[in-house]
């Protein structure tokens, strides 16, 4: 595994990026993941977590959340043909989006 990225201050940073998009297709989306053969976690280097959220407010509106322990992890796995042609099919079924966000973590707590 890589080193994690350390900011000017000297800690270690971990890497988030959130996809946003809009579906009249969220069953969908759902089903088209959950059937994916992912490998476990403990096999994609740097992965922390994954998290996908419903706008309350917007119900269309989801943000998938993924943690990894740095952005070049991040960037290895999004290079992966398998990564790559599950965006491609997943963003046929979106009315809107998806947008990216690369946000490196400057601080956090448990």
């Amino acid at each position: 595994m890589g080193n994690p990225t350390v900011s000017r201050e000297g800690h270690a940073m971990s890497f988030i990026q959130i996809v946003e998009y809009e579906t009249d297709r969220a069953d969908e989306i759902a089903a088209a993941m959950n059937e994916q053969q992912m490998p476990p976690a403990e096999e994609v280097p740097g992965f922390r977590r994954m998290a996908v959220a419903q706008d309350r407010d917007n119900p269309k509106r989801y943000l998938v959340i993924v943690e990894f322990d740095s952005y070049e992890q991040a960037m290895a796995n999004s290079d992966k043909p398998e990564t790559d042609a599950m965006a491609k099919r997943l963003s046929a079924m979106v009315t809107k989006g998806p947008t990216y966000s690369n946000l490196d973590v400057l601080q956090a707590q448990p």
